[in-house]
């Protein structure tokens, strides 16, 4: 009886324990993670990573004067493979980081692709193999799907025009940068999660000093929350026509500037000149390749022109251009494979057909194909994130209502500058709780109003 309520003491505790740890798991991956799969994983990585790094071939012959040493000074007759050498081991809230310097006849792509071996002698849920300088990789394991449900890391911004919008899968933040990525398209069916990418970049321009400027040709339904941080918005093709042409023309005046500067940027010029930058928000972009008419056809080739001439010219003049839209391909007309050429920036949700997935990633990176193809309906926010360097990633941006992007745009409104060139689309500032106003390009005459 005595062993029966000894036992019974015990076991209660720890079956509690361990039904915790199983919630924790599921509910709490971080808690788990930093209880439990941090010191395990590190232990069986520090015990096992000489023999895993022989089996999965990261290992090289040691060289003659090491052998030599080796035999003489240690009296080993048996000389060990070198594996790459371990610089620093640093564990997060996510997985593991391990800096390794990579021996002679070594290189990174060796070790990306053994990364799959690596994940499960080391029982991680991925390892993802970063080259952080010449001789020297990171691997970024993580300890589950982070994925799953997103949580941004902290981070300082690491320049005057970044945002952070969404989490890779390796558990850093994916953050779009203009001055290295200047232009991107963004594709994604309906349901995808495109509009919440769309609403954590808005989001962050909102709080940075830049002149954003809309064109939203249904009607304004995705844009038209944002109007208290908006320096214009057009909400259909004539008006984004107009728009467009206006900002052809302040591209144009930024460059007599640089000229008589004799500067090749405007980040070169003097703090005091310096023109305010500009990102162009394109919703549904296919809305402007659409005709009806020989009318409509004109103006469509105009705007794509125009389109074509910012993405060429204008990153020196500080404009910056974010294509969005539901599909991508040659059959838009006229226009669209050179305008795609210069948006250099990727991210491709789900789609409904493999030519917009291939528009959108086939050709910087042929591989992610069968990777934006394979992203399941259930998982909305999930996306293939690449640009011309070849590189590419899973990502997921965190959830944001469009409530709560237009609360932050309204919160943000003193930092919207005026623009001349397209002042006339300026947004009128819209009472409490009411929808803003559109102020026309062409003013009614008295005779018509």
């Amino acid at each position: 009886m005595t062993d029966l309520s000894t036992l019974w003491e015990v076991g209660l505790p720890l079956a509690g324990a361990g039904g915790g740890l199983g919630y924790a798991k599921v509910r709490a991956p971080r808690v788990f993670w930093s209880l439990v799969g941090l010191p395990v994983a590190t232990t069986r990585y520090a015990v096992t990573y000489r023999s895993t790094m022989d089996v999965c071939g990261l290992t090289v012959q040691p060289s003659r004067l090491r052998a030599f040493m080796v035999r003489t000074l240690a009296r080993r007759p048996d000389v060990q493979p070198v594996p790459p050498k371990v610089r620093r081991v640093r564990g997060t809230s996510t997985g593991l980081r391990v800096t390794l310097r990579l021996p002679a006849g070594l290189e990174p792509a060796d070790v990306m692709a053994a990364s799959e071996r690596l994940r499960h002698a080391w029982g991680v849920h991925s390892v993802h193999v970063a080259e952080v300088k010449p001789g020297f990789v990171e691997l970024r394991m993580t300890g589950y799907d982070v994925l799953r449900k997103v949580r941004m890391p902290r981070q300082r911004l690491s320049g005057p025009m970044t945002v952070p919008v969404a989490l890779r899968e390796d558990g850093t933040a994916f953050v779009r940068d203009y001055l290295k990525v200047p232009h991107a398209l963004t594709l994604g069916a309906n349901q995808s999660g495109k509009s919440m990418y769309q609403r954590n970049l808005i989001a962050g321009l909102a709080r940075l000093p830049v002149a954003l400027v809309g064109i939203d040709c249904k009607r304004g339904v995705e844009q038209r929350g944002y109007a208290p941080r908006l320096s214009a918005l057009a909400i259909a093709p004539e008006e984004a026509d107009s728009l467009l042409d206006g900002l052809v023309g302040e591209m144009e005046e930024r460059f007599d500037l640089l000229s008589a500067h004799g500067v090749a940027d405007i980040w070169a010029l003097p703090e005091p000149v310096r023109p305010v930058p500009v990102v162009v928000l394109v919703d549904e972009v296919a809305e402007l390749f659409l005709v009806a008419t020989k009318k409509d056809e004109e103006r469509r080739d105009r705007m794509v022109t125009q389109l074509i001439r910012l993405g060429q010219l204008a990153r020196a003049a500080g404009i910056f251009l974010e294509v969005c839209g539901q599909r991508f391909g040659s059959d838009l007309g006229k226009g669209a494979t050179a305008l795609r050429a210069q948006l250099t920036g990727r991210t491709v949700h789900r789609v409904n057909d493999k030519q917009t997935a291939e528009m959108g990633v086939g050709d910087i990176a042929p591989d992610a194909v069968v990777t934006v193809l394979t992203i399941p309906p259930d998982r909305p926010g999930i996306a293939v994130a690449g640009d011309t360097s070849g590189g590419w990633s899973r990502i997921r941006t965190p959830a944001l209502t469009a409530s709560e992007a237009a609360a932050i745009c309204a919160a943000h409104a003193h930092l919207t500058p005026d623009l001349p060139a397209v002042a006339a689309y300026r947004p009128a500032a819209p009472a409490s709780g009411a929808a803003p106003e559109l102020v026309p390009l062409v003013k009614p005459s008295p005779a018509t109003a």
